[in-house]
């Protein structure tokens, strides 16, 4: 059809930061989700160039699913909007297989039309179960549930910021075809903070900050990262469940953007052996009523008691939440201390190969970053773990708990065995989604060797839980 012929929304990069940014501070001061919804509505109704609007949800693994529903439609049905969950890994099973999306109107986007296309708007789902009440699997919901619940009885605004590092390589599909080529091409060997104003590397950097900065992302900084070809883009702080979401949102447009240019976006944790691997450095604040609970002007390290406690319950339930944090056979090529990777399960303000560091801050930045995140891992799933394991945890009575010398598992399959015997982990997710999560890490885990070698295998690459698809799935 002809261009002339349509007349689709496509909005300017200002345009979308400013409505984006309006959003975003709606969201941030919790304005009555009615209000917004009936917000949202009036303004679909009254945008006569929307065609569609783009649901997004994630799964138990933390793989991203977009379903278009047409804009009609979801006006006069967004109360009872149903999909198969049986099609979705780690969700129902084929016998029970009908479930909701619920829309949460508060996480809206707007989106620039050169990489998602003309007429669309995007707006974050919540999977609810065929009875109505949340989806146990749908760890987003799960998050978001225990967030209002501490704001409402103990008023904590969680918060967080994630720095996430990926690779840009040569050609489309490079992870999906790397079990016929068993190789990464690089598009840039410059290095950390150094590459040419208009490389690859450098013009994928600038496009992907650019559509970040019209999605109201309110970016940092960015830069490439210390391996050839790896980029991290940084931007703010946010409340818990928005974090997330940006999170989902930065993989999804940087491998657009990466597709549009010819090449792959990819955020497996280590991709290439012999260079450092991606992390997702994930920094966490409490703040009630503006006032940060970590900062103590008279702290160690200017870290309150309360922010020592919080550290001291992940480390003594690192093993447990490993799994969930390196959620691939192929994260544990990265926790490797010979590329400044946190393997040591510690605190330390300065040691990067710490589990947990402090970072040096203030009353308004005073934060906890752990930094044994994989980018592959379920950021849902992750920030939750994080935030009840850091407040509602247990403290073990081990001698110097903060530098003892303990380390995490160096494959998936110690990582899995802990998971499994964990307590902790039952109490927090329930006996159902955590059975389920080991599965279906067992069922990559067991494609693969146990011993990962010095060279990346195709298996690992090939069951990974961010680029399989049912063909590749099929070929064991």
């Amino acid at each position: 059809m002809a261009d002339n012929y349509r007349d689709f929304l496509a909005l300017s990069y200002a345009e979308l930061e400013e409505l984006n940014l309006a959003a975003k501070a709606e969201r941030l001061s919790r304005k009555p989700i009615d209000e917004i919804r009936e917000k949202r509505l009036k303004y679909l109704t009254d945008e006569k160039r929307i065609k569609a609007v783009t649901v997004l949800f994630s799964d138990l693994e933390g793989r991203l699913h977009l379903l278009d529903y047409d804009k009609k439609f979801l006006l006069s049905s967004y109360d009872n909007l149903t999909f198969d969950g049986s099609s979705i890994r780690g969700f129902t099973a084929q016998k029970e297989s009908d479930l909701r999306l619920g829309i949460d109107w508060s996480a809206f986007y707007w989106v620039p039309a050169d990489v998602f296309g003309t007429g669309k708007v995007l707006v974050f789902g919540t999977v609810i179960d065929k009875n109505g009440s949340p989806y146990s699997g749908d760890l987003r919901g799960v998050l978001k549930e225990y967030s209002d619940k501490l704001y409402a009885e103990k008023g904590f605004t969680l918060n967080a910021a994630n720095e996430i590092e990926g690779f840009l390589f040569n050609g489309v599909d490079a992870e999906r075809k790397f079990t016929e080529t068993n190789k990464f091409e690089y598009v840039n060997t410059g290095g950390y903070y150094h590459s040419l104003p208009l490389d690859p590397l450098r013009k994928f950097i600038d496009t992907a900050a650019e559509v970040q900065r019209a999605m109201g992302f309110q970016n940092e900084k960015d830069h490439p990262e210390v391996a050839p070809s790896q980029f991290e883009i940084n931007y703010g702080y946010g409340e818990v469940v928005a974090a997330a979401d940006q999170i989902q949102l930065y993989k999804l447009l940087s491998r657009q953007i990466a597709n549009n240019m010819g090449f792959t976006a990819s955020f497996l944790p280590k991709p290439v052996v012999g260079v450092n691997g991606s992390g997702m450095h994930t920094n966490m604040s409490i703040t009630k009523d503006k006032t940060n609970l970590f900062w103590d002007a008279n702290g160690q390290e200017k870290l309150s008691s309360f922010g020592w406690e919080f550290i001291d319950r992940i480390l003594t339930n690192a093993l447990d939440v490993c799994l969930i944090l390196n959620s691939s056979v192929n994260s544990y090529r990265r926790l490797d201390p010979h590329f400044e990777a946190p393997n040591q399960i510690k605190a330390s303000a300065t040691d990067r190969g710490s589990m947990v560091r402090v970072p040096i801050g203030n009353s308004k930045s005073m934060r906890v970053e752990v930094r044994s995140v994989g980018p592959d891992a379920n950021p849902y799933l992750v920030l939750y773990s994080l935030f009840k394991t850091g407040i509602d945890g247990t403290t073990a009575t081990i001698d110097n708990l903060r530098q003892a010398q303990r380390y995490l598992p160096d494959n998936i399959y110690s990582a899995i065995e802990d998971f499994e015997a964990s307590e902790w982990v039952s109490t927090i997710l329930g006996a159902d989604v955590k059975g389920r999560f080991a599965d279906l890490k067992r069922a990559a885990a067991n494609r693969s060797p146990r011993e990962l070698g010095t060279f990346v295998k195709s298996s690992e690459v090939q069951y990974h839980h961010e680029v399989y698809n049912q063909a590749l799935w099929t070929q064991f």
